[in-house]
């Protein structure tokens, strides 16, 4: 039987010792890449959310004003055969759960609604997770969003694609909310349609220009929801981008002490071995 001798092993060993060196400076040097990109992506992040927020609160405007219409008027919200649901997301990813959140708070209101829904979606990442599960409720989607915070120019083309679909005597926009810089909620707005308003009773209490005013702030209405919901997920998926960006460097700040613990022994190994093959070779030589 062929056996190898000690200088033979020590040799073979120190070429996996050397291969294993490498690899691990390899693995070094490409976390650190990462933590270098993710470093970035939240330093971005971080700088975004400032605008996020002002636009955010600019749009709370509208959608307070809406309210206080609806407060007055007092509209009663009819039974409606079919509900339209909006769920607004967008097309990036990268923000933790953000996306799927809103999309099982969809699956669950059209549970509730027991199936009398029509949905449309605002955003790729949202459509592509309800498509597994209500591909036929799905009647219309939008993507190309959420890459800059939203303007009421685009939300009104939006809106005005959604009312091709057909009048719907109610209406959900459901969305992320802005809670806090570490927190966000799926929530609802509820709309009525031109009818509820055009009879509600409270309606009296303004001066009313022309027949179609109930029509025109039923579609003015929507497009404010949606800017809204848009603005209020922009500002969510730019804090919940930040703080996966944020953990994401600081594991991978961790993994780079590790494995620098790692590559500083086999490096020492590897110099160890090859001090036994330099000691063993000249103790051969005497």
């Amino acid at each position: 039987m062929f056996r190898l001798g000690a200088a033979q092993v020590a040799r073979a060993q120190g070429a996996r010792n050397y291969a294993t060196l490498r690899e691990i400076e390899m693995r070094l040097k490409s976390i650190k890449n990462i933590e270098k990109i993710t470093n970035t992506m939240k330093i971005v992040a971080s700088t975004r959310l400032n605008k996020a927020q002002r636009a955010m609160a600019a749009s709370r405007v509208f959608n307070e004003s809406d309210a206080e219409f609806y407060a007055n008027a007092e509209p009663e919200t009819p039974e409606a055969d079919k509900t339209l649901l909006i769920v607004v997301s967008s097309d990036k990813g990268l923000c933790g759960s953000i996306h799927s959140q809103v999309a099982k708070a969809a699956r669950r209101r059209s549970e509730e609604l027991k199936g009398a829904v029509d949905i449309v979606t605002i955003g790729d990442k949202v459509k592509q997770q309800l498509l597994r599960t209500h591909g036929d409720k799905v009647k219309l989607a939008f993507n190309g969003v959420g890459k800059e915070a939203p303007n009421f120019y685009e939300v009104s083309l939006i809106a005005d694609e959604i009312n091709k679909l057909g009048k719907y005597e109610n209406t959900e926009v459901l969305y992320n909310k802005f809670v806090s810089g570490v927190a966000f909620e799926p929530t609802t707005f509820g709309l009525v349609g031109a009818e509820a308003i055009e009879k509600a009773p409270g309606l009296s209490k303004y001066e009313l220009e022309s027949e179609d005013t109930s029509e025109v702030f039923a579609e003015f209405s929507l497009a404010n929801s949606i800017l809204t919901a848009q603005a209020e997920g922009y500002a969510s998926e730019i804090s919940a981008r930040r703080n996966a960006m944020d953990n994401a460097s600081k594991n991978a700040g961790d993994m780079i002490n590790s494995y620098s613990i790692l590559y500083n022994r086999t490096r020492q190994a590897v110099i160890t071995n090859e001090l036994v093959d330099i000691i063993t070779g000249a103790s051969s030589l005497d």
